[in-house]
């Protein structure tokens, strides 16, 4: 984590994180996917650390992403066939965004549809469809 540690023994380096109040944790990360206003950054197998210090969590992720437009992520989660083309055109939201939502919170397209353009994010409808 600290780039090389001076030659620091790594056993020696933890117990001194401990002492500090730093904890990390590795996260058995499937994929890892960073959007920007452009494109996607996908990380597949990715070594994933977090790190928990005075209250943040700070996550380190290693590994060599491929890069796309975004929006064109249909294999971003393993095993998701592509769902049918029943376009809406009124949301901004793709029906895999939809879909995964649906099948993540457990209700009908519709209202994971419903709860995404209100909520504007997927992590936040889908937190919020568990809720109620």
């Amino acid at each position: 984590m600290f780039g090389g540690g001076g030659g620091m023994n790594p056993r020696k380096m933890e117990q001194m994180m401990s002492q500090m109040g730093i904890d990390l944790t590795d996260i058995d990360a499937e994929e890892v996917i960073i959007r920007t206003a452009d494109e996607e950054l996908v990380f597949h197998d990715a070594e994933v650390q977090r790190m928990d210090a005075q209250g943040q969590q700070t996550y380190q992720i290693v590994g060599d992403p491929d890069t796309r437009p975004r929006g064109e992520g249909t294999e971003a989660i393993e095993g998701e066939s592509e769902s049918e083309s029943d376009d809406t055109g009124s949301s901004e939201f793709s029906d895999e965004d939809v879909e995964i939502v649906a099948r993540r919170a457990g209700v009908s397209e519709e209202r994971a549809r419903e709860v995404l353009e209100e909520t504007g994010d997927l992590a936040a409808a889908v937190q919020k469809l568990e809720v109620e």
